[in-house]
């Protein structure tokens, strides 16, 4: 099932009903998710600007990719293990703004890692969101041990992972993609190209155009989507999943998408890109295009826009006074359940 090809973006003047299998309801609950990854987004970037917090990674130009892929899956059921810039998606697929901010905080209550890790390392097990760890790429063949698992239960759960087009650059990546053609598994490995790995551009990392290009020497399915479209990204990620889910194996899909951020609160990326590249940015925004979408087709109105920006903020305003307010662990908590006694 070798082989790559190119899912348009659909085009922001299309009518809604000429999409097919997207509701407007669907497209107001994909707008939604977007706009409020972005506001808690924008909250943690300014909280660590106002020294309140150590660290971010912003996930900033991803979110609609990774709300089209996790609006495809059976949230809740299906199994995801993220990367760090996947703010949207975990919300997407359960997690609130508060376990994100505790996280962030480090307080007593995180439900990613008990106030032991890096903000972004994200974990939710009643989601079946698995926990991120620090190395890239090292999530990819633990995804394929999890994919293969379900294969032998002979269930019809199905695998997603994320990673950056840089950690494809990692050993990891390789040996998870070939395990996942040779035995047909129900995984998609969704890499979400910003054209940057930190400072280093794509082309100095690989020698193909489409970081999905690769998929054919590998054995499964190759596709390259414009990570900018929500509904492009949805239905590239449900034809993957039906394609897993019943049997067929594995897909590659790549989101090219837009980091609008430095690649972290610790980096400056004026050393590395320049101020037309960086202005650039401005028009790859995702959430505005989406907005103005939604607009134009009558599907969207200034006054729900407002009640949907207010209802975010207040869910924003409510995480970030209770993480902050919350207690830290007891210091006794660092071991945890981590070594049994």
């Amino acid at each position: 099932m070798g082989g790559t090809h190119t899912v348009m973006a659909t085009k922001m003047k299309m009518k809604t009903d000429m999409v097919a299998d997207v509701s407007s309801e669907m497209l107001l609950d994909m707008y939604y998710a977007m706009l409020r990854a972005r506001r808690l987004d924008e909250r943690c970037w300014l909280l660590h600007r106002q020294g309140k917090i150590a660290f971010h990674i912003s996930g900033m130009g991803h979110e609609a990719g990774q709300v089209g892929v996790a609006f495809a899956m059976r949230r809740g059921e299906d199994h995801l293990l993220p990367y760090y810039r996947d703010l949207a998606m975990v919300l997407a697929c359960g997690m609130s703004a508060l376990d994100v901010m505790l996280g962030v905080f480090g307080r007593q209550g995180d439900p990613n890692s008990g106030a032991r890790q890096m903000p972004e390392h994200y974990n939710f097990k009643r989601a079946h969101i698995y926990s991120v760890s620090s190395p890239v790429a090292t999530q990819v063949p633990q995804a394929a041990g999890v994919a293969l698992a379900e294969k032998l239960k002979g269930g019809d759960k199905i695998v997603v992972t994320c990673l950056g087009e840089g950690s494809t650059s990692q050993g990891d990546f390789h040996e998870a993609l070939s395990w996942a053609g040779v035995h047909k598994l129900p995984l998609i490995v969704v890499v979400e190209n910003n054209e940057y790995a930190i400072s280093v551009p794509m082309e100095k990392q690989m020698a193909v155009a489409h970081v999905a290009d690769r998929a054919a020497a590998y054995g499964v399915r190759g596709v390259s989507v414009d990570g900018l479209d929500p509904v492009a990204s949805y239905l590239a990620a449900k034809e993957s999943i039906d394609i897993a889910r019943s049997g067929e194996g594995a897909t590659l899909l790549e989101l090219r998408v837009a980091r609008l951020t430095p690649h972290s609160s610790d980096d400056d990326d004026t050393t590395y890109r320049t101020k037309a590249d960086k202005a650039a940015l401005k028009a790859s925004d995702p959430l505005p295009k989406f907005r103005e979408y939604l607009l134009d087709n009558g599907i969207l109105t200034e006054e729900l826009d407002a009640d949907y920006d207010a209802k975010v903020m207040a869910e924003v305003d409510e995480a970030h006074h209770t993480a902050e307010a919350a207690p830290y662990p007891d210091v006794e908590w660092a071991a945890g359940p981590v070594f049994a006694p």
